[in-house]
């Protein structure tokens, strides 16, 4: 059986409809924090536990008779992600799980600028402890963040953020079809994979020209200094420490950390991952106001 922790998120549940359609439905579990939220897998034959990162005497539970298991990684940041992570690893290896996957990202590394990346460094420093066979799955980064950053400019046509570099933005969807193919042939990979990515990596000079193209109307892109970035940010009610979180984002783009782009996503999907104007195309359904 093949357990999928996040099943009700944007990755975890569209990694869970990719496994259907290779698998049967008994095959397929998954650990979630509301089964409620779950219900529609159970009435189609998806075994639904209750599973909890701050308890781990139900991820044990949750994760009996796994072979593999998705670990999808948590949305924190820090020591409370890394302790989330921790808990399901220590409850992965107490449950005899055969294998671990788990959600990582391109560019982990314990000297990395962005926080995300430092987390998840750490978190593969803990299956690797496990002495089980285990797989990072380095993910280019969301296109969906991008997308984030973008929206104020969705209306003003003017993207106001700070200094960045090229960044391989990637689908959540083409990363959950390449997860469901490792995880339906195991072994692909020992250890961290190749960076999984889309097909071209972008600053937000060259994503100003894509909404130009896609939308027919001028974008202007901006560089905003870090320390105005910040308190924009928290002016608009961010916490101090996501304000951090995001500014080191631009950080790290700066320092080349997402700019690799590699053919293995696409050869996983067999076909060219989504580029990004697609997938903005796809997110504005209307016309730039």
């Amino acid at each position: 059986m093949i357990i999928v922790t996040g099943a009700t998120g944007k990755l975890g549940r569209r990694t869970v409809e990719h496994l259907l359609a290779r698998l049967p439905a008994d095959r397929v579990g998954v650990s979630v924090r509301d089964p409620r939220k779950a219900q529609d897998l159970a009435d189609r034959g998806v075994r639904v536990r209750q599973g909890s990162f701050d308890d781990p005497a139900s991820l044990v539970h949750a994760f009996e008779g796994a072979e593999q298991l998705l670990l999808v990684s948590l949305d924190r940041t820090g020591d409370e992600c890394v302790t989330g992570h921790r808990n399901a690893v220590d409850a992965a290896v107490k449950a005899g799980v055969g294998r671990i996957l788990y959600t990582s990202q391109m560019g982990a590394s314990h000297g990395s600028r962005f926080q995300a990346c430092r987390d998840h460094a750490r978190t593969e420093d803990l299956l690797r402890a496990t002495g089980l066979p285990w797989t990072a799955l380095r993910n280019g980064f969301y296109a969906s963040s991008a997308l984030h950053f973008l929206e104020p400019a969705r209306h003003t046509g003017r993207i106001a953020l700070p200094a960045d570099g090229p960044v391989a933005w990637t689908g959540h969807n083409d990363l959950a079809e390449a997860t469901a193919a490792i995880l339906t042939d195991e072994g692909c990979f020992e250890g961290p994979t190749p960076p999984l990515t889309g097909p071209a990596a972008l600053d937000f000079d060259a994503v100003a020209e894509t909404a130009a193209q896609v939308t027919g109307r001028p974008f202007t892109r901006t560089v905003v200094p870090d320390d105005a970035f910040r308190e924009q940010t928290l002016a608009q009610g961010a916490p101090a420490p996501i304000a951090d979180l995001l500014l080191s984002i631009f950080a790290a783009a700066r320092a080349g950390e997402f700019t690799a782009v590699d053919p293995t996503l696409a050869r996983l999907i067999g076909r060219e991952p989504a580029a990004f104007r697609a997938q903005l195309k796809h997110a504005w359904t209307q016309e730039v106001r």
